[in-house]
Order: C-alpha cells, then sequence, then structure tokens
C-alpha cells in the first residue's frame, strides 16, 4: 500500500491544515447585553456592519448592543377601515346618492323587510 494513504481517519471529520502562516482579517470585539443582566461579546470583521440586536447566547432573548444606537423602528401601517376602504372607491356626494336611493325604496315598501315575531307580538298587543 502506498505509504502516504490516510489510514485509520475519517477524511472530511478533520482538518491536517495549520493555520500557520495565515494573516486574520482585523476584527473588533462587540459587546452586547440582554434584559436578564446577561453581558457578552462578539467578534466582527472591522470592515463588517455592527447589528444593533443579536440573540443573547445564554438564554436566547434579544440583546442589544452596548453603547450603540437602538433598534430602528420599523413603520407601522395604520389599518384600513372599512369607511377608508368605501371612501377609496366613492366620494360622499356619491353616497349620499346611493343613500337617497335606498331610502326611497325603503319608504315606498317597495322592499320587503322582515319582521321578527317579537316585534310582531308587540305592535298587535
Amino acid at each position: 500500500m502506498s505509504e502516504r494513504a490516510l489510514r485509520g481517519t475519517r477524511l472530511g471529520a478533520t482538518s491536517y491544515e495549520t493555520d500557520r502562516g495565515i494573516d486574520l482579517a482585523p476584527r473588533q470585539t462587540v459587546e452586547y447585553a440582554c434584559q436578564n443582566g446577561h453581558r457578552f461579546e462578539v467578534p466582527f470583521s472591522v470592515e463588517a456592519e455592527i447589528p444593533t440586536v443579536w440573540e443573547c447566547r445564554f438564554c436566547g432573548s434579544e440583546a442589544l448592543l452596548i453603547d450603540g444606537d437602538g433598534p430602528e423602528e420599523k413603520k407601522i401601517k395604520p389599518a384600513r377601515t372599512h369607511w377608508d376602504m368605501l371612501m377609496e372607491r366613492r366620494t360622499r356626494e356619491e353616497l349620499e346618492e346611493v343613500l337617497e336611493e335606498r331610502l326611497a325604496v325603503l319608504r315606498s315598501g317597495g322592499m320587503n323587510i322582515a319582521v321578527h315575531p317579537r316585534d310582531a307580538a308587540r305592535k298587535s298587543a
């Protein structure tokens, strides 16, 4: 068998390369603190954009950057009501016109409105 064969090892499980002669990228250490009182440091590249929020490595809660700006507030869209959506489709004058048409139909008796039995009993009594 060849003398260079790697017998008895799992290929890919262990690296046989060394870090000798390799220059690592310049780094900076940033400190975070969570609301549970845990403080920890995370190394980043000098060129990296530092996130304001990081997951706490002790408890998993949200940790904030120490001596940094708070996280940016997300822009919240106001809830659209039924009235808002209606006003997108029609003007106020159109709505008043539709209302007058419907009221005219009701007043003329052209629309049969079901009467609740309890209300009918009150009228007859």
